[in-house]
């Protein structure tokens, strides 16, 4: 199973955003910048993970993100759930449609899989994922042609 590219990149926003130092004012450019990827995309995982009760995005002068106490404990397995949406892992339902849907064991084998992995996530959190060596490695991130605190609007 492979993850969208919006999970994996709302996956790495939440765990940046957990290993923040107190005084870190992280805006979503600053962290799209850390994490190479388009601002665009990191906005639009950042309205979804605000959605969710995960971040918390302030506006303004002093604002920024911040993960909750929600996000913080939240299980891997659940984010995931509820940034993949409901779906197949194959699309049976697809224009056109597989002929062989009606009698196909392949979907409801893949179903099982699907939520084997899922579970298999949710005894993970998002705190357990930034204990060394990866808390560390993502305090080392800095925006392109930046060092230390990260105020970029």
């Amino acid at each position: 199973m492979r993850l969208t590219a919006f999970t994996d990149i709302s996956l790495r926003i939440v765990m940046r955003l957990a290993v923040a130092r107190e005084r870190e004012q992280l805006t979503t450019r600053a962290v799209s910048g850390m994490l190479a990827v388009p601002y665009t995309h990191a906005a639009k995982a950042v309205a979804r993970l605000s959605e969710l009760g995960v971040v918390e995005a302030r506006r303004g002068r002093g604002g920024g993100l911040a993960l909750t106490a929600q996000g913080r404990s939240a299980s891997v397995g659940a984010l995931v759930r509820a940034l993949e949406g409901a779906g197949d892992v194959v699309g049976c339902e697809d224009d056109p449609p597989c002929p062989l849907r009606a009698a196909c064991r392949l979907r409801t084998a893949l179903r099982q899989a699907q939520e084997a992995f899922y579970v298999s996530l949710d005894t993970v959190t998002v705190a357990s994922l930034v204990d060394a060596p990866t808390g560390p490695a993502l305090l080392s991130l800095s925006t392109p042609g930046e060092r230390g605190t990260v105020t970029a609007p």
